[in-house]
């Protein structure tokens, strides 16, 4: 990985881009890109070409001006904050989303959408330590946790979740949930945990590494370390 890369936006989406790769292969049937704008992955590829084994793919797109519609022929309008069209209800057997729910005020019916329109799968990417972006709005920051409680909440359940644990960088997590997870048991041997496995500090979860907390760390050592006459006063 080149060093200096952009960590706040790129980095984390090489890393879903990579964990997408490495499952996008076992979904089949119908697929849709949920607020796709060109469909484009930032790195040359389309999401498409990663849906080998998909029957159909479908985009959705929102306004123009917020990076939306583009006027391909398999594309839909949809707004994501509106009640769900009767015809797009369980239309697609995996529902891909990848960054748009964090642009999105009312983000409850925007997930609960996203649960609408899948007969099994959603895959979805949010952020979960990023600084503000877009021109167009930037409302949410989604846990590990908070994501598999939302699932639960509209009948689906978090079959795999991962989360990236660059150094100084935007955290990603990257979830698939399912409405039918005893199908995908044998694909996906998970269970779930915040635990970062190269965590940093005594509580060692999403996003330790992210926020190094340098001076902090540097204090406790030398608390830990120096005769007490020597030792640093914590302020405040």
């Amino acid at each position: 990985m080149n060093k200096f890369i952009d960590r706040v936006h790129r980095l984390p989406r090489v890393w879903s881009n990579r964990e997408l790769a490495r499952v996008a292969h076992l979904f089949r049937g119908d697929v849709v890109n949920v607020s796709a704008w060109k469909d484009i992955d930032k790195e040359g590829r389309r999401y498409r070409d990663y849906f080998v084994n998909a029957k159909s793919y479908t985009l959705t797109n929102y306004a123009a001006d917020t990076k939306g519609l583009q006027g391909y022929a398999n594309e839909i309008f949809l707004d994501l904050e509106q009640p769900l069209p009767e015809d797009l209800t369980e239309r697609f057997d995996v529902v891909f989303n990848h960054t748009t729910l964090e642009h999105i005020f009312d983000v409850q019916t925007a997930f609960a959408n996203l649960c609408r329109m899948t007969r099994d799968v959603v895959i979805l990417v949010v952020p979960f330590l990023q600084q503000y972006h877009s021109s167009y709005g930037d409302y949410w920051r989604f846990s590990p946790l908070a994501v598999k409680r939302l699932f639960e909440t509209h009948g689906l359940e978090v079959v795999y979740q991962s989360f990236n644990g660059h150094t100084t960088s935007s955290v990603y997590v990257f979830t698939i949930a399912s409405k039918s997870p005893e199908r995908w048991r044998e694909e996906f041997n998970w269970t779930f945990d915040v635990v970062d496995p190269r965590g940093i500090g005594p509580e060692p979860y999403a996003g330790s590494r992210a926020i190094l907390n340098v001076s902090h760390r540097v204090y406790q050592w030398t608390r830990r370390k120096l005769p007490r006459f020597l030792r640093p006063k914590q302020a405040g």
